[in-house]
């Protein structure tokens, strides 16, 4: 068997993109979209210091204080630092959320109501997307991969990844809720705390590394604004050819004559 003729372990696509590369630029995307290590202990690091409070002293005023006032440092961290604040300013969303029903209620569980009722509304959000043919993962990922909304009618490799990537968020998060949403009737506090504290994370990167398989062995994204600088280049080049022909024809006659 000739070099030719061995099979090769790296895949290229037409733009001379390796599968490793494609991999990697996956990862990296998947890493800035869905916010990385320091997301997830953004997300994780209020809930759990309301639960360890309200374990010690059942305070519902200091423990929803705290977790409020330690979201706010992490936005006030990132700013300060020029970062990107979509994930704190969630967090910080969610929390002031929780406070406030809690607050009104007087339930120190209610703390965790609109978290788990956003929850529902996601799973549910990523299930009818796939189903319409429109899944949510790539509307959001879309702009990350600079493809914008191509996948749909010209890639349809990615778009079958995309909704299976849906898919896998919609039933991940409603296995989720279905084990939290009992517990939020039938357990204490402190119980419905620290599960939930121990369920952010664990199905967030499963679905995260389903979503990192299905993209793998997708289709690489056209990147649409490459495309459209191309097409820029090209109309000035155009533009350019044609100025400069019409520039040239009259001294051309002239030299005729």
């Amino acid at each position: 068997m000739t070099s030719l003729d061995k099979p090769t372990t790296e895949e290229t696509s037409a733009d001379g993109t390796s599968a490793e590369d494609a991999r990697a630029v996956t990862e990296a995307a998947l890493f800035e979209a869905f916010g990385g290590v320091r997301g997830m202990v953004e997300t994780v690091l209020p809930g759990l210091l309301f639960v360890s409070i309200y374990t010690v002293n059942k305070n519902l005023h200091m423990s929803a204080l705290a977790a409020l006032g330690v979201a706010l440092v992490m936005v006030v961290v990132r700013l300060v630092r020029r970062d990107t604040v979509k994930h704190a300013f969630s967090g910080v969303f969610g929390v002031g959320f929780g406070v406030v029903f809690a607050m009104m209620t007087g339930n120190a569980k209610d703390f965790y109501l609109p978290g788990m009722l956003y929850t529902l509304g996601l799973a549910l959000a990523y299930i009818v997307t796939a189903l319409a043919g429109v899944p949510l993962i790539g509307l959001m990922l879309g702009p990350v991969f600079k493809e914008n909304l191509s996948w749909r009618t010209r890639n349809p490799g990615r778009k079958k990844a995309y909704t299976k990537a849906s898919w896998a968020w919609g039933l991940i998060l409603l296995a989720k809720c279905a084990i939290l949403f009992p517990l939020y009737w039938w357990a204490d506090t402190t119980q419905l705390g620290w599960v939930l504290v121990a369920l952010k994370i664990p199905p967030f990167l499963l679905a995260v590394y389903l979503t990192w398989v299905f993209l793998a062995k997708a289709p690489p994204p056209i990147d649409v604004f490459a495309e459209m600088e191309a097409q820029e280049r090209a109309d000035e080049e155009r533009k350019a050819a044609a100025e400069a022909e019409s520039e040239g024809a009259p001294a051309g006659r002239h030299r005729r004559r």
